[in-house]
């Protein structure tokens, strides 16, 4: 298909950017996405886009049927938001209590731009592109019950691809884009333990089986997996983000509770650390003479890209951006994406868009109140999905 993209994508630039803001203004979370939701059907009743909704209405796949006879590849936008106020003070900021404060609303606005540019030309299409507006990707997670329900299939999706806009890298330039052609992200797992002693009198310490004390060595002793047995060269997180227990300073309590996550690139390592944890926990308690009850939940898995197509991915994106700004990601990122799902099934690519915008003179981070977008990068994602799409359904 002969198309100057970039021509085309800055036809819908202003489309873009004012949905993005009114996107912005009406955040939710998880699967609460109601007005989120109405709002990308309208924009595409109004494309005369075909869709169905997914996962109780919470989730929407779109079909942009070509003209010829091919492949099908599915280009994945989140719509969810965090339970965070907004502090941008931007005249389009949030006033509900939410916020996109990870960009998923310049995501959903970015698929709908796209969605514009290949629906002019769907009679020209070889294959299908499949597009996957998605809830929950800040959790519980909305990509696995999407693929449950169906998403890849009718028609069957051959190829995947998504990206995420702000500054998760930090090997990444202002206005770059960011690939990887393996591992990229990490697992994003939970755990709990609970230690469950014998309670007594602060004084008489001899009378308890303290958890408090026992919890302390399993802390310390977990954290020795990652130091002491698995291999430096592996990118590996075990954290405990809580503790409870007591409830006086005099008290030794029955049992303590200890929750944490588990951040792993590789399938082998996650499983390992899984293992070890209980283990540990186990040994440490049972030897001084409490008991141990230990839950490990497997959430979203390593997001690892398919190399072939993103050594195809590259060479797209070159049509549109200059070579060096296309620059590959040598460390992999210790946070978790569901995106990993979709990857589990078909091969595809995930990758960055560096655009961070200042608010008072600095870039804040993701989930950050004032965490803010450089609008003039839309249309650089836009165009280099619609190249990466277009050229692989002609190679497809």
């Amino acid at each position: 298909m002969n198309i100057n993209i970039l021509e085309e994508v800055k036809k819908v630039e202003e489309d873009i950017i004012k949905w993005r803001r009114d996107l912005h203004q009406i955040p939710g979370t998880g699967f609460d996405l109601k007005e989120t939701v109405e709002y990308v059907k309208s924009r595409l009743d109004e494309m005369g886009i075909e869709y169905k909704e997914l996962v109780n209405g919470t989730a929407i796949v779109g079909l942009i049927k070509g003209g010829k006879e091919g492949k099908t590849i599915a280009l994945r936008a989140d719509m969810d938001a965090l339970p965070i106020k907004e502090e941008t003070g931007l005249p389009f900021a949030s006033t509900n209590g939410k916020m996109h404060a990870c960009g998923h609303d310049a995501h959903t606005a970015m698929l709908l731009g796209v969605a514009k540019v290949l629906n002019k030309y769907k009679d020209s299409l070889k294959g299908n592109i499949k597009l996957l507006f998605q809830p929950a990707e800040e959790g519980p997670g909305g990509a696995k019950p999407m693929i449950e329900e169906g998403a890849l299939e009718n028609p069957k999706v051959d190829a995947v691809l998504g990206l995420h806009v702000g500054n998760l890298s930090g090997e990444l330039e202002h206005g770059a884009i960011g690939i990887s052609y393996s591992n990229l992200m990490a697992c994003l797992d939970r755990f709990s333990i609970k230690i469950i002693g014998k309670g007594a009198h602060g004084a008489y310490p001899e009378l308890s089986v303290d958890p408090i004390v026992i919890a302390s060595h399993v802390v310390s002793s977990i954290q020795q997996i990652v130091s002491r047995e698995i291999p430096p060269q592996t990118p590996t997180v075990i954290t405990i983000g809580k503790i409870h227990g007591g409830t006086a300073y005099n008290i030794i309590p029955e049992a303590v509770e200890l929750e944490g996550t588990v951040r792993a690139i590789e399938k082998e390592t996650r499983e390992f650390i899984a293992k070890r944890i209980g283990e540990v926990a186990e040994g440490i308690t049972s030897g001084l003479r409490a008991k141990c009850e230990y839950e490990y939940v497997f959430g979203y898995p390593p997001l690892v890209n398919n190399e072939e197509f993103t050594k195809e991915f590259v060479e797209s994106a070159k049509k549109v951006l200059d070579e060096d700004k296309i620059i590959e990601i040598k460390k992999p990122l210790m946070g978790g994406e569901d995106f990993a799902y979709y990857l589990e099934q078909v091969p595809g690519t995930f990758f960055f868009l560096c655009n961070p915008m200042e608010i008072d003179g600095v870039k804040y981070p993701h989930h950050n109140p004032k965490f803010a977008l450089d609008e003039s990068l839309f249309k650089t994602g836009a165009a280099v999905v619609i190249q990466a799409a277009l050229d692989w359904l002609e190679r497809n």
